[in-house]
């Protein structure tokens, strides 16, 4: 299912506008990536018998978030059942498909999640989803803007980086973040096997022993 952003409202209503209620949380799996490095697209490579990208969506169900996926119009995924957000095929940035799910909907803030990490835990996005503001967690002094949260009020900043050919980092950093490291993370398990991610053959192939690994 292709999602369109929302626009209606309501008309000849009289008196003061009502205090609009808080937006919910949306989780957001990234999955527009060229996916070069692993030989074919991400979201369908296979780690123990599932396509990669029902990982972070089933973190997200567990962390009881509504899900959207967002991919390039030709990027390849399996059969969803969740609703897919198609971002510009230009330009190629990662920050793109957050924009994109920013700008959906007129919205609230959202949590991303790359479709290649496959160890996030439904507890460590449910904590990040009730913070506020731009939360990113940094893991060896690196932050890690695909596990984060954003606001809608980001949006125009982030664009503006995008046009500059900043990089994602800088681009966050210009935002002031908050920042929590691995040892604020590990309440939620090990920080390197949470922030794992799969970026070519031998990474999948650790994956698989971590997954037998368990725990």
């Amino acid at each position: 299912m292709i999602l369109a952003p929302a626009g209606d409202r309501l008309h000849g209503v009289t008196g003061p506008a009502p205090e609009a209620a808080p937006r919910a949380v949306i989780g957001v799996v990234l999955a527009g990536g060229r996916s070069r490095r692993i030989g074919g697209a991400k979201a369908l490579a296979e780690l123990g018998g599932r396509p990669l990208i029902s990982y972070p969506l089933a973190a997200l169900n567990a962390a009881g978030l509504d899900a959207v996926v967002v991919a390039k119009r030709q990027s390849p995924l399996p059969e969803l059942d969740c609703a897919v957000l198609r971002e510009p095929a230009l330009p190629r940035h990662p920050l793109c498909g957050v924009i994109t799910a920013l700008r959906w909907g007129g919205g609230g803030p959202v949590v991303v999640v790359g479709c290649d990490m496959p160890f996030v835990t439904g507890p460590l996005l449910a904590w990040l989803a009730g913070l506020d503001g731009l939360v990113v967690p940094e893991i060896e002094g690196r932050a890690q803007p695909l596990l984060a949260r954003y606001e809608p009020a980001h949006a125009g900043a982030l664009e503006i980086a995008v046009r500059s050919g900043h990089s994602m980092r800088k681009a966050i950093a210009g935002l002031q973040p908050r920042i929590f490291d691995e040892r604020e993370l590990q309440r939620f398990g090990d920080p390197g096997r949470l922030f794992f991610n799969v970026n070519d053959p031998t990474d999948l192939q650790v994956a698989e022993r971590l997954l037998l690994q368990g725990g």
